[in-house]
């Protein structure tokens, strides 16, 4: 009986937890509207009420977790378990296969050595495939958020809706790492569940965040933001990981960032770039920390269970589709823009192309954090704001400074000092363990 009365337990928790969905979801209609009324407000602070709304939708998911987690560790119910399929999903929920805890490991897994040759071919791979997905998903991106759709009868319409974008996104990438999963043998899992929802939950409401700074700041303001955004991430290291860096880690990245923002104002016209609101400071910084933490808590898995990309992305995106769509089904937006979809075919179109970058741009962000790390990611993605502006400036043959010249200049030294620096302590670190080896040898 002790058995059934902890799944009876659990079960309420989550019926309570469906109740609380239905009445928050009536209470918030009553008072602000729901679905096209939510987007839109044109107030000034309108995005608070929208963050506040995103962050009830996904305590929805979040407390009723909390609550059973709470449960099972005073109650003892792990402990007592039974064999049916409740406890068999607590249990894969908060302990997993194995007995290693998150950030506790003296011993992380360490994958097969590769040569410094193998290293700058992965290198370069994950630099192009970043390149190419995340450019052609920007320009998307842009494109859904500013242009009229028409439909068949002439009558035009804005999408408004950003996080049904990170929904569909989120879906189409879980079906393809599924795919994956089915197709390619994979290593053990042996992570409890919940710990993939700290970075989902951080992922969505930063990409949230980055989409709502650009309606207060203009585009090079928060291009600057991310170029210097490999700070945050080092300090976010130390905070989560405790990660140690070296002294030319920190030089690096403080040159990277220097040189960014020489390129940037070097690059740009910022007379007419509109200016820079302070809602628009508290998102970029929202996004920033959220970000910050999202690369290292990945990493952190990475490093002390020895998860797959693979395996690390399907259950991110499971946990993100979950947020999402309730937060969506909260706010009764979601039938407004499937109304949208179904009334503009070309949004439709769009709607596939920016989820298959989206996916693809996943794939080689997990690679590249599993094989490199949070830092090396960052700093990727720092070049690439800087290859965006570069393109656009060669496209629409927008001036460069000689400042933005000497910025580009800072930035790729740098990175090449990195590199060098990197393996530099590598090779030293090598003849050292070899050297105690021989002097141990009888």
């Amino acid at each position: 009986m002790g058995n059934y009365a902890g799944d009876i337990v659990i079960c309420l928790i989550v019926l309570f937890s469906l109740c609380f969905l239905y009445g928050t979801t009536h209470i918030i209609t009553s008072f602000v509207g729901s679905g096209e009324n939510i987007l839109s407000s044109k107030t000034y602070y309108s995005w608070i009420v929208r963050f506040l709304l995103n962050f009830l939708g996904y305590s929805t998911v979040l407390l009723p977790g909390y609550l059973i987690y709470k449960y099972v560790r005073i109650s003892q119910y792990l402990q007592r378990r039974g064999k049916g399929c409740l406890s068999k999903l607590v249990h894969s929920c908060f302990v997993g296969s194995g007995d290693q805890g998150l950030l506790d490991s003296s011993l992380p897994l360490i994958g097969p050595s590769r040569t410094f040759y193998q290293d700058t071919l992965i290198l370069i791979h994950c630099f192009l495939g970043l390149q190419v997905s995340y450019l052609t998903w920007g320009y998307l991106q842009e494109k859904i958020m500013t242009q009229e759709y028409e439909d068949s009868n002439g009558n035009k319409g804005h999408f408004k809706d950003s996080q049904f974008l990170v929904f569909i996104n989120r879906v189409l990438a879980v079906v393809i790492s599924a795919v994956c999963l089915l197709l390619i043998r994979q290593p053990s899992h042996t992570i409890p569940l919940y710990k993939y929802a700290f970075c989902s939950f951080s992922n969505v409401l930063s990409s949230w965040c980055q989409y709502e700074a650009l309606k207060y700041v203009s585009f090079p303001t928060q291009v600057l933001a991310k170029a210097s955004k490999i700070i945050p991430v080092m300090i976010m290291g130390k905070i989560v990981s405790r990660s140690k860096y070296e002294y030319y880690e920190y030089v690096t990245a403080v040159l990277i960032s220097i040189g960014m923002m020489m390129f940037m104002f070097g690059s740009t016209d910022h007379e007419n770039d509109g200016a820079t609101t302070f809602s628009g400071i508290v998102l970029l910084g929202a996004y920033m920390t959220l970000d910050s933490f999202t690369s290292n808590w990945q990493n952190a898995l990475f490093t002390d269970y020895g998860v797959s990309s693979i395996q690390m992305m399907c259950a991110v995106n499971i946990f993100s589709c979950l947020l999402t769509a309730t937060s969506l089904l909260q706010q009764s937006s979601l039938m407004y823009s499937l109304t949208f979809v179904t009334t503009y075919p070309h949004f439709v179109v769009d709607c596939i192309l920016i989820s298959i970058f989206s996916t693809t741009g996943q794939l080689y962000i997990f690679y590249t954090i599993s094989n490199f790390g949070a830092v090396t990611f960052i700093i990727m993605m720092t070049v690439r704001q800087g290859f965006a502006i570069l393109l656009s400036c060669l496209i629409y043959h927008h001036y460069i400074t000689p400042l933005g010249i000497f910025g580009i200049i800072i930035v790729f030294l740098a990175v090449f000092l990195r590199i060098y620096c990197n393996n530099r302590l590598k090779a030293i670190k090598k003849r050292r363990a070899e050297a105690i080896g021989i002097k141990n040898k009888p």
